[in-house]
């Protein structure tokens, strides 16, 4: 997978860019998370991987899908598809999305956290936790939250290159290796 994202952020770069330079971040953005979403549909991506097809045919074909959800779509958009066709890179538009959304996320200050919880939480309990995590890492956090039984109790929060596990299942793996070395 690194290797996609390697060969997509010159493509969100540019993409990226070319939307700051019109102020259409957002509006671009979402249509970039439905390009995306659309080419991961293994039916999709079928259709798309078919050798008959040439570059502008497959264009055509992944614009028609997303043109039929009555979107607003901006010439310019049009063109960076037909470019990614030609290049072969239409499979890249989740990796490109993710880095893309990674640029946002940079301008606005943000970074994307997923926190793992063995059991469900409350709304206002989420809301609570991300307020002290915040403050302690000074930034503002777009948070996903998922439940992981595997944790026993406990809560692991990742962000960026960083993990914050305060999970009993991470305690049980502390003491097992203190206790066997």
């Amino acid at each position: 997978m690194a290797e996609f994202a390697t060969v997509a952020r010159p493509y969100a770069k540019a993409i990226y860019g070319l939307a700051q330079q019109y102020d259409q971040v957002g509006v671009w953005g979402n249509n970039l998370a439905l390009m995306a979403k659309v080419v991961s549909e293994p039916k999709v991506a079928k259709a798309l991987a078919q050798p008959e097809l040439n570059a502008t045919q497959r264009a055509d074909v992944l614009l028609k899908l997303i043109l039929s959800s009555e979107r607003m779509f901006d010439k310019r958009l049009h063109n960076f598809v037909f470019v990614l066709s030609e290049n072969n890179r239409l499979s890249l538009l989740p990796a490109i999305y993710e880095q893309y959304r990674e640029f946002m996320l940079s301008e606005e200050q943000t970074q994307q956290a997923v926190i793992y919880s063995a059991f469900p939480m409350s709304d206002e309990e989420c809301s609570q936790l991300v307020s002290v995590v915040e403050k302690r890492l000074r930034t503002k956090l777009q948070v996903r939250v998922e439940v992981d039984p595997n944790l026993i109790g406990g809560i692991k929060i990742e962000f960026g290159d960083q993990v914050l596990d305060m999970s009993v299942q991470n305690k049980l793996n502390a003491l097992y290796a203190a206790v066997t070395n």
